[in-house]
């Protein structure tokens, strides 16, 4: 499995494709697809039949795959997304910064 340099819950910045400039939260992440789902980018259509579950069929709006490496990380600070590396702290735990600003990116 594809060790990815994004996470569920981050803020990220689309750099190429048809969402170029767009930024949103990842919603789901695809280690073995090396792809990301980013909540409102890659919109696609999905054509679904009525069932028990979901009385109403219809058109559904849902967010598709983008590769990973079309996403940056996104810093408040700098307005944008960008590169970012880890830092080992004195307790021993590993956390991501920027690489332009050097915050501190992301919870863990």
């Amino acid at each position: 499995m594809a060790k990815m340099h994004i996470k569920k819950g981050d803020t990220v910045q689309v750099i190429s494709g048809k969402d170029k400039g767009k930024k949103g939260e990842v919603l789901r992440v695809y280690p073995s697809e090396n792809r990301v789902s980013v909540k409102d980018v890659a919109m696609m259509s999905k054509h679904k039949k009525p069932t028990q579950m979901m009385q109403q069929g219809g058109i559904i709006r849902m967010e598709g795959k983008i590769h990973a490496s079309n996403v940056l990380l996104y810093c408040d600070s700098c307005d944008k997304g960008v590169r970012t590396g880890i830092k080992v702290l004195e307790d021993g735990s590993k956390t991501r910064f920027c690489k332009k600003c050097d915050k501190t990116l992301g919870g863990k």
